[in-house]
């Protein structure tokens, strides 16, 4: 039987510098350790490290000036585990619409997730400075801007460093699954490396499997690696993984996908280096 609890998410101020067509938008990485916190207190055996079959569908827009964003937690127990959805409920004069944002599941047994080798830099790559793509590629303000090196491209990978923001004070969840901002900061390299190789700009949709080897911390610098899987007309599929400086890997996503959630309104950069990531 499917519960929902209606949860009302306070509004942080870094919240603004997360915008899209003049939009602020609740940050995926936000919903996912909202559903983490919500699936520890319906399931306490619930394995918050690994979550599995990621969707999001739907943005979820903070009205200007809010203070909170109500919003429904739909709960679903299963044998194995716990479904969750994240809702919002948008009510006319004589109907209401759910609409769903984000889902995820988390299972009791952790599955065995197999993290990237690191990459390293190697001077012919090509190279785009963090400044421009988040002036211009992918233009958040400054909380989101975690990327915080030169990001390193060649055909199918992007190697670059990600710095967690240190904002406000630490979320429950982030001693079990860490800090929302370095996957954050991967999906941004992924997207650069996306608009290189194709004619849009990809927008995370969701993901297979996402396993916490050891929770990420805010104020301190990772690397990533990232590798492009495949391409289609309206997909690309991506692995990542987010290492500590001494190469201890501390979060790996496995098939991300990313797609043109803005109907071709919005497209590459012309002057985007091109790369055919495959033959």
């Amino acid at each position: 039987m499917n519960n929902r609890i209606p949860i009302a998410i306070p509004v942080r101020p870094w919240f603004a510098d997360h915008c899209f067509n003049g939009k602020v938008i609740f940050p995926a990485v936000e919903a996912m350790l909202l559903l983490a916190k919500t699936a520890q207190e319906i399931q306490p055996d619930s394995c918050l490290q690994n979550m599995e079959h990621a969707a999001f569908s739907k943005l979820l827009e903070i009205p200007d000036g809010a203070k909170e964003i109500d919003v429904l937690v739909e709960c679903e127990e299963t044998e194995d585990g716990l479904s969750c959805k994240l809702l919002s409920k948008i009510q006319f004069a004589k109907i209401s619409r759910i609409k769903e944002h984000a889902a995820l599941y988390f299972a009791k047994v952790a599955a065995n997730v197999t993290p990237l080798s690191p990459l390293v830099a190697k001077e012919d790559d090509l190279q785009i400075e963090a400044a421009r793509i988040y002036s211009e590629l992918v233009p958040f303000g400054p909380a989101y801007r975690t990327i915080c090196d030169t990001l390193y491209l060649r055909k199918t990978t992007a190697v670059t460093s990600l710095r967690a923001a240190k904002v406000g004070k630490k979320q429950k969840m982030e001693g079990s699954i860490g800090s929302p901002f370095p996957l954050d900061g991967a999906m941004h390299a992924a997207c650069v490396l996306g608009q290189c190789v194709a004619d849009f700009v990809p927008f995370p949709v969701g993901f297979e499997r996402r396993c916490i080897h050891k929770p990420t911390v805010a104020g301190t610098v990772y690397n990533c690696t990232v590798q492009l899987l495949s391409q289609t007309e309206n997909e690309l599929l991506f692995d990542l993984t987010i290492f500590a400086e001494n190469g201890e890997p501390c979060e790996t996503v496995k098939a991300l996908r990313m797609r043109d959630v803005t109907g071709g309104m919005i497209r590459p950069a012309a002057d985007l280096p091109g790369i055919t990531a495959f033959p």
